[in-house]
């Protein structure tokens, strides 16, 4: 038998806690924040081997880890108050304290980084892009973890395809939509962030591109990572309702200042290589 469509029913809820537990019973675990919490467990382990490697205590690596989880919140929470729907919540601004409903974005979070990457250089005595290049390698892999996410959440999905591995997301409730699977986006971009994160892995651990040319790594998560948003979001649903008939969304408009960024960072780098 052909495959005509992959039938998406899955819970987004990992397991609940029994009735009799106190504080806990009948409240459940989702699959979105274990994987945003994985992605910070595992790029903890990873940055220790980094830190290890160049001789640098891991009280360090505490304070940058802490740095990077309230930026990473904050900026990907305000991003998508500010970003996509900034009347709503100009209007209503202690709704922008309920990230347990939903609506963080990976700009806002990425714009978060930086200004908290900044802050810890100075405060550290480190260039930027030595603190830089060293955190993407883990913010790449944390893109595949919430993209995983988003995915066990059945939201943030493309158009209607008659692909063999569309996607038909059952507990997705829009009669607009009539049902139709749909290309599973969040694969997409999960599988080119996870390409990105071995790439800087590779380049870092094996070809030294932390030392040999600073802002090098920097210079290509933003193009793998912002490029791809570019280019998938042109499969994808409007998240909010003003996208609707824009030629370039929200998302593809603010991917492209870091694309840019991106190449700048690369080229003048590679310029002071060869001169």
């Amino acid at each position: 038998m052909i495959l005509q469509y992959v039938v998406w029913n899955v819970s987004p809820e990992m397991f609940t806690f029994p009735d009799w537990l106190p504080l806990l019973g009948g409240r459940g675990v989702r699959w979105y924040g274990a994987l945003f919490a994985a992605s910070f467990v595992v790029g903890y382990y990873i940055m220790q081997k980094v830190f290890k490697r160049e001789n640098i205590s891991i009280e360090v690596l505490d304070k940058l880890s802490t740095y990077m989880l309230i930026a990473t919140v904050v900026g990907a929470r305000l991003g998508h108050c500010l970003f996509y729907e900034p009347a709503y919540y100009l209007a209503n601004p202690i709704e922008i304290l309920k990230v347990w409903e939903g609506g963080l974005a990976s700009h806002g979070a990425a714009v978060g980084i930086i200004i908290a990457l900044i802050i810890f250089s100075r405060k550290q005595k480190k260039t930027f892009y030595w603190t830089i290049d060293r955190i993407v390698i883990v913010v790449a892999l944390a893109g595949f973890f919430i993209r995983m996410g988003n995915l066990m959440n059945s939201e943030i999905f493309g158009h209607a395809t008659t692909l063999p591995w569309g996607f038909k997301f059952v507990r997705y409730h829009d009669p607009a939509l009539n049902g139709d699977p749909r290309h599973p986006t969040q694969i997409y971009e999960g599988l080119v962030y996870l390409a990105t994160f071995f790439i800087l892995y590779y380049s870092y651990f094996k070809k030294g591109m932390g030392e040999k040319q600073p802002g090098f790594l920097f210079a290509v998560f933003l193009v793998a990572v912002f490029g791809s948003r570019l280019l998938i979001e042109f499969l994808k649903e409007p998240q909010v309702g003003f996208e609707a008939g824009m030629a370039l969304n929200m998302g593809q408009i603010l991917s492209i200042p870091f694309i840019l960024a991106g190449l700048i960072i690369w080229y003048i780098g590679w310029k002071k290589n060869h001169a």
